[in-house]
């Protein structure tokens, strides 16, 4: 019996199970994060600001971290993103008008986690989101929607990069 659960224990240990929390890239002494605004290499309005905006929510909402908007060296560590590539494409037409009828945006972004010592920490190099949204084909009516599809999108982006932080195996 005492072998049996000898066996057990070293199994679990190396399966790649762990407590929540422990498989952090983020170190113990790291107690304030600097997360300036998104560099972008896009040619779209905002998208940088809204990236900015859902990585600084995020952290604020799941960690204990004191997060600071802005790139200073006052920080433990400095979360740099960069806008990589936005592109909007027709997904579908409307068989009567010829026009498109919803788009579909990417974005590709890439993330850099670095200690006040220089040391990365976190990198990821290519993060592709989609998100797919419907025109409006009344124009007296026009609503731009590719700004709350890029809000999503941002929202989705912000939830991954900082779960990939925190709980990554």
């Amino acid at each position: 019996m005492r072998t049996l659960t000898l066996l057990l224990v070293t199994l679990l240990t190396g399966c790649g199970y762990h407590q929540a929390g422990s498989a952090t890239h983020i170190p113990a002494d790291v107690r304030s994060l600097a997360v300036p605004i998104f560099a972008t290499n896009a040619q779209a309005f905002h998208t940088e600001m809204a990236f900015t905006q859902a990585t600084i929510r995020e952290l604020d909402t799941r960690t204990k971290y004191r997060i600071i908007n802005a790139d200073t060296t006052d920080a433990d560590a400095t979360l740099h993103g960069t806008i990589l590539t936005q592109a909007v494409a027709p997904l579908t037409y409307d068989s009567n008008t010829g026009q498109s009828s919803s788009y579909l945006v990417t974005i590709t972004a890439k993330v850099v986690l670095t200690a006040h010592d220089g040391r990365i920490l976190y990198r990821n190099d290519s993060i592709v989101y989609r998100e797919q949204y419907q025109s409006t084909q009344d124009l007296s009516g026009f609503i731009q929607e590719d700004g709350y599809a890029v809000k999503r999108v941002a929202k989705d982006f912000a939830q991954a990069v900082v779960s990939d932080m925190l709980e990554s195996f």
